[in-house]
């Protein structure tokens, strides 16, 4: 199997994500990771946030704002948690928040925006923006 690892963009993807996500976050995650998902983890680093997020034409903020809505809308909510705080690392106010939800409400229905505002007041306690 050919090595596809790019380490440039790993790096740029590394940075980009101890950003958002928080170092201590990151970095507990990489070390967990094993011979199993490893490959995953250095993966996703490069693309997600290296590729993805590692340009300027889009900020920072406002992607975490799409994240929410496009996570929220598929209900994966383990990673609706993270990604929020992520958001509000980069900027999101809980106003802003609580206006994806109301999009999810919308778009996704009801149920879901209740899961996300169980997630985002859980978020936002532990913040002390609540």
């Amino acid at each position: 199997m050919p090595d596809t690892f790019d380490e440039d963009l790993f790096l740029k993807g590394l940075q980009q994500r101890k950003s958002t996500l928080g170092a201590d976050y990151v970095e507990a995650n990489l070390n967990a990771a094993d011979d199993f998902n490893r490959p995953f983890q250095e993966a996703m680093t490069a693309w997600c946030w290296g590729f993805g997020w590692g340009d300027d034409a889009i900020d920072a903020k406002t992607r975490s704002m799409m994240n929410l809505a496009m996570i929220g809308a598929l209900g994966k909510m383990n990673e609706w948690e993270i990604h929020c705080r992520g958001a509000l690392n980069n900027g999101v106010t809980k106003e802003q928040i609580r206006a994806i939800i109301h999009v999810v409400a919308i778009y996704c229905g009801v149920p879901q925006s209740l899961e996300c505002f169980r997630a985002a007041r859980k978020v936002l306690e532990e913040a002390g923006e609540l």
